[in-house]
């Protein structure tokens, strides 16, 4: 059978893509080797670690309150594979409504315009390869998935480890750390670099750190694990060596692409020597016929970054000329506090040679943020001094996953300092602190 397009892979990329294919006239077949369709993010990334930080939030919070709460973690896990499951069946009828084609099976690039799965042969005008990423295992700690956990291991756990050892302090150690230090585990981090979620603006990661350490997690920054023996860890840093053991240790120390299998060599296509597949701006491959997008190519690796390549890809070939502006894609962790950000680091803004003002207005000064008793963290802007141009937006606090967006649109709009803070933003706010802070840059604001 003939498609116009053939999507390997129905993670946030691949699903996003086939849907509006089909949406645009393109007859559209979507191939999955899991019994589900939705990719790592919805099975055993982005969602089901967000109803775990949900559920045990609540009850952390209860706890602290002293209303003497219990958890009963047989039930959290299953509220967890209902929430995964309503979105999994969401998709296929969403695949049933567009008309999209799911062709259960392993798909692997056989000739110019074949895709091959289980024996059968698709033929397809163009192909869009959306097979997301794998966990980074240490070669001397591979996972097992009992006591050696990669992220997929840490998300299923039968019963909460007393004490857990984290091996990177990034996005997906912070957030499932934040789970069972909650839950009453012993959490200790083990990380390479001088901070932790380096990704984000320095002030930020500090400020996580101070909040997170508050809540009883240990850092050893600057630390090489070096071997293990079992579940203990032998670590090198600043003085000498360091030896610890813990019930259960996850490897959170990144993802690379998922290509294995995939007949990459057989298409003629080459990976670059991080094993991404390198494409042009209209996210093409060697093969021009041949998409790639989302975490197989190079840049963050965030689900919402993917969609928009699949998006993009889908209305390319249905004519149209989609732009996507990567300073404009956020970044969250859904830690407490929670931490967003989007655009420029001040480090990035500086070393771009950009004459920059800066801006930082704390949530404790804020109404909203006190009446809630989330008074914690703080929104800082970063503007060209000569433009007045916002060039990033850096938010530790309550909600900062939902306050990002309005930052993200500015930054998407170009708007200017004065733009933002002379919007008028509904009393009381979280929201009222994102133009404080654009008060700041070209005043003075009203509530410090």
């Amino acid at each position: 059978m003939m498609y116009d397009l053939v999507v390997i892979g129905s993670g946030p990329g691949g699903y996003v893509a086939a849907i509006r294919a089909a949406q645009l006239g393109l007859k559209t077949a979507c191939v999955e080797k899991s019994p589900t369709l939705g990719g790592t993010c919805l099975n055993v990334g982005c969602i089901p670690s967000k109803a775990l930080l949900h559920s045990t939030e609540l009850y952390w919070k209860a706890k602290e309150e002293d209303l003497g709460p219990s958890y009963n973690w047989d039930k959290i896990l299953k509220r967890k594979e209902e929430v995964v499951a309503g979105f999994t069946k969401g998709i296929e009828g969403l695949f049933q409504k567009n008309k999209v084609d799911w062709i259960r099976g392993e798909a692997k690039l056989n000739a110019t315009h074949q895709v091959e799965v289980n024996g059968q042969k698709l033929e397809a005008k163009s192909i869009l390869l959306a097979t997301g990423s794998e966990p980074i295992a240490l070669p001397f700690l591979p996972f097992d998935e009992k006591t050696i956990l990669s992220s997929t291991g840490a998300l299923a756990l039968k019963t909460v480890p007393k004490k857990l050892l984290i091996v990177g302090a990034g996005v997906i150690g912070v957030e499932l750390g934040s789970v069972y230090r909650r839950l009453g585990s012993e959490v200790i981090f083990i990380e390479f670099l001088d901070r932790i979620c380096p990704a984000f603006d320095a002030a930020l990661s500090k400020g996580l750190l101070k909040s997170l350490t508050e809540q009883g997690m240990t850092f050893h920054l600057s630390h090489k694990v070096v071997s293990a023996q079992g579940t203990e860890l032998t670590c090198e840093g600043p003085s000498g060596k360091l030896t610890l053991t813990g019930d259960k240790i996850l490897v959170a120390i990144g993802r690379r692409p998922h290509t294995a299998n995939l007949g990459l060599e057989t298409a003629g296509i080459e990976k670059d020597p991080k094993g991404f597949v390198p494409v042009n701006a209209s996210f093409q491959t060697k093969q021009p016929h041949i998409f790639a997008v989302g975490d197989l190519i190079d840049g963050p690796m965030l689900a919402h970054k993917a969609s928009e390549e699949g998006t993009a890809v889908a209305e390319l070939l249905a004519g149209h000329r989609p732009t996507i502006d990567y300073l404009t894609i956020p970044n969250v962790a859904y830690t407490h506090p929670e931490v967003a950000s989007v655009g420029l680091t001040e480090e990035e803004a500086k070393k771009r040679g950009i004459p920059i003002t800066t801006s930082q207005f704390p949530f404790k000064a804020n109404s909203r943020a006190r009446c809630i008793g989330e008074e914690s963290g703080f929104v800082k802007l970063i503007m060209d001094t000569q433009s007045h141009r916002l060039l990033g937006a850096h938010i530790l606090g309550a909600n900062a996953s939902e306050l990002i967006a309005e930052a993200t649109l500015a930054l998407q709009l170009r708007a200017t300092a004065e733009q933002l803070a002379h919007t008028c933003h509904a009393h009381p706010t979280l929201s009222e602190s994102l133009k404080e802070a654009a008060l700041g840059l070209v005043g003075k604001p009203v509530h410090l």
